[in-house]
């Protein structure tokens, strides 16, 4: 006989303490409360808000206090919102509430099952902190109800600068929104959506980092503004925001996270217009000093000046009164300075003076230049911008075609023998492949991963331009080497070795890097050897005269620093194509002879290149390699492993090389045309003039790329365009 079903017992019902308003005389803390540590944290919010509403928004729970024989007294204990109770204490104190006003409370019922402290722990445990989304959703509200954000930053204790950051996170896409609220992405990465405010564009920059390693804030912001102007370029900046706005340029809303952001403008053709413009209006104003050429461009390559004369300009006297008042201003400055050491903070309207009189004295000391007219007849002036946004007129340069040409008679004047001439050392002809260029870029076939050819000739002649120039700035600080350098380079022409193709060219002929990449003029070398040049221009004199008694009157120390920096002007560490018919141009040994010089140089001065300022970027190497190279190089950089992960997600070369260069960026990893060789020892023959020097692996191209070698011969240096 089956058994019966038992019957499960029947829940109790529930019934929930009543409330009730009860005197606040009439009730007192509990000692139950479990809040004891910073018991007093955050009352000054606490009051400010109730006062501000004029209301409590809960209620105070209590339980009747009983006598000793378990009779209630009509007095209350409260072992939960013993914070509320405080604040309301305090309104008692102040006038602001009766102390027999009532006030809600939940009055727990007689026959509980758990006790006050219980209780107490149970309130301060099973609460939530609000979700940020919810806060910045609920500021919007408030603001859209009515209320300024300062009225909502008042009434929470925070900065008005907050609550708009709040707004414009809850003004993102609702679709981030859902992302942000399930976890899937940061705050930091939601703040930096804010970028730009249409949502399209969010979420299709989400969909392509969703999956990615590039999700940091700087790289999303970066995503969405591709298209835009910050207005710290410099372009925004000398045009002016206010001028492109009268313009009808359209401007994105500011980036509330970052202090340095001031927003993106989006119309760039608009502002390259205007920028044009601003810069044509310039150069007629120069050209209207009666300049024969006046070039004007954004962006002046370094060393724009090479092989042009500059005009030597005088400044207009000043009169005798501009002395005097530029001597007060000196004496002054002396006083000013003398009052107070150099490691004492100056006070805020002292500093202000000594700022108003430096700019004083800079303007007697930049006085209009005077040029002599027949100067000015034949010579031009550069116009560029500079990264502040600052309009730069450089006057006073004359070209070689432009000078002056006197009539020479060439009778009886014979042939200068080396000139024009054969070479010993030439190298027999190579088949070079055809150079296809895009936008100035060459464009190079695709190839297979596994195969690594050789670097880009025109990316390995660029690398040489920042070899040569922090080499240059490298033995200009350094008067022993430039001093070594500059001694071996004069025996060698004494005792008639062979010097051509030297790195070391004393005339001294200034080397011009003539294909360098637009990173270069901004390197720590490259404006260290301005700087240093500059300096020295101010304080040599333009006579020959007055220059050899300068000379004459110039300290040891001195003298070997000017030296140091006019040999360090002279060193080509320049790769170039070689010319195997040597009608002009560097023949190939002549070729190997300038690099071997150059690690040399680059050994006795510890020139490391990473540490001198370089950085491998997309722009200067990663984007002009193969995928090959670049693997190769995060290998070398970061790891084997990385590599292999990273040529398994299959990734884009573009995308490729910009996860090299931010790898790679502050380890030291260099391309390999700026590392330094250390030769092997070799055993010279007697009376061999120059050492023979193998080429380094990434100049030497595949088999059938290189032309049979000779005894006499040396292998030819191949480099892919």
């Amino acid at each position: 006989m089956a058994k019966a079903a038992k019957k499960k017992p029947a829940l109790a019902m529930i019934e929930f303490s009543r409330s009730r308003d009860i005197p606040f005389n009439r009730i007192h803390q509990s000692n139950d409360n479990v809040r004891e540590v910073d018991a007093d944290a955050g009352l000054d919010e606490l009051e400010f808000d109730v006062e501000r509403r004029e209301d409590l928004i809960l209620g105070i729970n209590v339980r009747a206090i009983l006598d000793a024989d378990g009779n209630e007294t009509g007095d209350f204990e409260t072992p939960a919102g013993g914070r509320r109770y405080r604040v309301i204490a305090r309104l008692v104190a102040k006038g602001r509430f009766p102390e027999d006003g009532l006030v809600p409370c939940l009055v727990k019922k007689a026959n509980a099952k758990t006790s006050a402290v219980d209780d107490s722990l149970a309130e301060n445990t099973f609460r939530v902190a609000l979700h940020p989304l919810d806060q910045f959703r609920a500021f919007k509200r408030m603001v859209d109800g009515g209320m300024t954000h300062e009225e909502v930053a008042s009434a929470y204790f925070t900065t008005t600068r907050y609550v708009e950051q709040r707004l414009v996170l809850a003004k993102v896409s609702p679709k981030l929104h859902e992302v942000y609220a399930a976890n899937g992405m940061t705050l930091r990465t939601l703040e930096a959506f804010t970028a730009h405010p249409d949502h399209e564009r969010q979420e299709q920059v989400w969909d392509a980092v969703r999956q990615s390693h590039h999700k940091e804030p700087w790289q999303i912001r970066e995503m969405l503004t591709e298209t835009e102007v910050p207005a710290s370029d410099k372009r925004a900046r000398f045009v002016g925001l206010d001028t492109y706005l009268a313009a009808g340029g359209p401007v994105l809303p500011r980036y509330l996270f970052d202090d340095d952001e001031e927003g993106w403008l989006e119309d760039v053709p608009l502002l390259d217009r205007l920028v044009a413009g601003k810069l044509k209006a310039a150069a007629e104003e120069v050209a209207a000093e009666g300049w024969k050429w006046v070039e004007a461009d954004l962006e002046l390559p370094y060393g724009y000046d090479h092989d042009l004369r500059g005009i030597i300009a005088k400044r207009a006297e000043l009169s005798d009164k501009e002395r005097r008042q530029r001597e007060k201003l000196r004496d002054e400055q002396e006083r000013l300075e003398a009052k107070y050491p150099v490691d004492q903070e100056l006070p805020e309207g002292i500093d202000r003076r000594l700022g108003e009189i430096e700019k004083q004295l800079e303007a007697f000391e930049r006085r209009p230049a005077i040029f002599d007219p027949a100067e000015v007849a034949i010579g031009g002036a550069f116009i560029t911008v500079d990264e502040d946004g600052e309009l730069v007129v450089d006057r006073g340069w004359v070209r070689p075609e432009d000078e002056p040409v006197e009539a020479v008679d060439c009778k009886g004047v014979e042939a200068v023998a080396g000139i024009g001439g054969d070479d010993d050392d030439d190298t027999a002809p190579e088949t070079l492949a055809t150079v296809v260029t895009v936008n100035g870029q060459p464009v190079e076939p695709e190839e297979e991963l596994d195969v690594i050819k050789p670097l880009p000739e025109k990316l390995v002649i660029e690398l040489s331009a920042h070899r040569t120039i922090a080499l240059r700035n490298a033995v200009g600080s350094n008067p022993h080497v430039a001093m070594t350098a500059l001694l071996h380079k004069l025996v060698r022409d004494t005792f008639r070795r062979t010097t051509r193709g030297a790195t070391m060219q004393v005339s001294v002929h200034e080397v011009y890097c003539s294909n360098q990449g637009i990173d270069l003029k901004t390197t720590p070398y490259a404006k260290a050897v301005d700087e240093r040049h500059a300096e020295w221009k101010a304080r040599v004199p333009t006579d020959d005269d007055g220059l050899w008694d300068w000379l004459v009157a110039l300290d040891d120390e001195s003298r070997m620093a000017l030296l140091a920096h006019c040999t360090s002007m002279g060193i080509n560490a320049l790769y170039e194509r070689p010319n195997p018919l040597s009608a002009s141009g560097i023949s190939d040994r002549q070729l190997q002879a300038r690099m071997a010089e150059a690690n040399r140089l680059a050994r006795v001065t510890d020139l490391d290149m990473a540490e001198a300022g370089f950085r491998p970027t997309v722009a200067n190497y990663f984007g002009r390699v193969t995928k090959a190279r670049i693997l190769e190089a995060i290998a070398e950089g970061v790891g084997e492993n990385i590599a292999n992960l990273l040529d398994l997600q299959k990734k884009g070369k573009m995308e490729m090389a910009a996860e090299a260069e931010e790898r790679l960026a502050n380890t030291g990893w260099l391309p390999e045309p700026l590392r330094l060789f250390v030769e092997e020892p070799t055993d010279q023959a007697a009376g061999q003039d120059e050492p023979e020097v193998a080429l380094p692996d990434f100049l030497a191209g595949d088999e059938e790329e290189i032309a049979a070698d000779t005894d006499d011969n040396p292998a030819a240096l191949v480099a892919a365009e």
